[in-house]
């Protein structure tokens, strides 16, 4: 039996931002390079994602040396650099009780944003990728490095799960929903439908990268939001809780943390290691 392969690689340079697709991409300690660097905070310092804020989908966002350049139907573009001169502020992400320090990116961005999305907020951006995700009581630490991704650097799907997720969708009436509506980084295809069960807790060699499977997504209200208009609905997170709702957790997806850095191509095998 061939191995599963890359069929999709993804990063969102600012969190809950619209996607970026790639052929290839460097994984670093911290996740793909580039992917989540950026946050949008309000005036307490804690994220705003698309949990708050579902225009957050019109936010395209293309990183450059030194930068980003961020774009949204209707509205001008605009660049934003790096504030390596800024003072930090402490700044949170939803599910953490540690702050990490992060760098305003300045009022113009501010300002763009804050129109963009109908709320105050503030862009930061993440100089140096940081633990802020308590260690104990995880079978799985994310180490010290990581992105302003909620718990891990990185989160792999499957599209023969979500061919599965699509026969109880279709079983309860509901229309299919695209791999989008889940934000992963890298999508596999080749494998059976939940395989990634059976990962968790192992080694996966991905392109030149090890990983540590640190276990399943536990999904939230960002799965029914329409990743191109912003429209939320109920599913397919209602479908979820009939299906695959585990400990009180609607799984979807594997979470991963690299072991080393490297280069990640659409087509690379995975494989288990240990």
């Amino acid at each position: 039996m061939n191995a599963p392969t890359v069929a999709a690689i993804h990063t969102y340079p600012v969190k809950g931002c619209h996607r970026l697709d790639h052929r290839d991409a460097r994984v670093e300690p911290c996740g793909l390079a580039g992917d989540r660097r950026w946050l949008l905070v309000d005036a307490d310092g804690v994220g705003v994602t698309q949990r708050e804020s579902t225009e957050l989908v019109r936010l395209h966002a293309r990183p450059r040396p030194g930068g980003l350049l961020l774009t949204a139907p209707g509205r001008p573009d605009l660049d934003v650099a790096e504030p390596t001169a800024a003072v930090p502020l402490p700044v949170r992400v939803f599910t953490s009780r540690l702050s990490v320090d992060a760098l305003p990116a300045g009022p113009a961005a501010d300002g763009w944003l804050t129109d963009l999305v109908g709320r105050p907020v503030r862009l930061v951006w993440l100089a140096h990728p940081t633990r802020h995700v308590r260690p104990d009581g995880r079978a799985h630490d994310t180490g010290d490095q990581v992105s302003f991704a909620d718990e891990y650097p990185l989160l792999l799907t499957s599209t023969a799960s979500l061919a599965a997720l699509h026969d109880w969708l279709a079983e309860a009436g509901e229309e299919p929903v695209p791999m989008a509506r889940f934000r992963p980084n890298l999508v596999i295809q080749g494998a059976p439908a939940w395989a990634e069960d059976d990962w968790a807790g192992r080694r996966l060699r991905i392109g030149e990268v090890t990983y540590r499977a640190a276990g399943p997504c536990d999904r939230c209200v960002v799965i029914t939001t329409d990743q191109e208009t912003g429209v939320r609905g109920r599913e397919p997170l209602r479908t979820l809780a009939r299906h695959r709702n585990i400990d009180q957790q609607l799984l979807f997806g594997l979470h991963l943390v690299p072991e080393g850095a490297g280069r990640v191509a659409l087509g690379d095998p995975l494989t288990v290691t240990g």
